[in-house]
């Protein structure tokens, strides 16, 4: 599976407008990222692809020193439970 990165979005799927499963991030200032949503189509759940989009999402954050808001209920839930996470969480 390709996680591909474009338009705000981490995702799996033809193109970015095309998507199985994507987490959605808003730039905010020079130094934070709001993720606010997440999605991951029915044929796609189970296989653990929602937690891989928001590891991508935690590694594009440390490679561009950026701090990530996490205002959706599951990149929420896999903050709480991944303290690895902790050093570029803003809460």
């Amino acid at each position: 599976m390709e996680i591909k990165h474009d338009n705000n979005k981490f995702y799996v799927g033809e193109d970015s407008e095309h998507t199985l499963a994507e987490v959605r991030y808003v730039p905010t200032g020079s130094t934070k990222l709001i993720a606010d949503h997440t999605h991951v189509d029915d044929s796609l759940r189970g296989e653990g692809v929602g937690q891989k989009l928001v590891e991508q999402l935690v590694a594009y954050a440390r490679e561009n020193d950026l701090k990530i808001v996490p205002t959706c209920p599951f990149i929420k839930s896999q903050f709480e439970k991944t303290p690895e996470y902790k050093d570029v969480w803003n809460n």
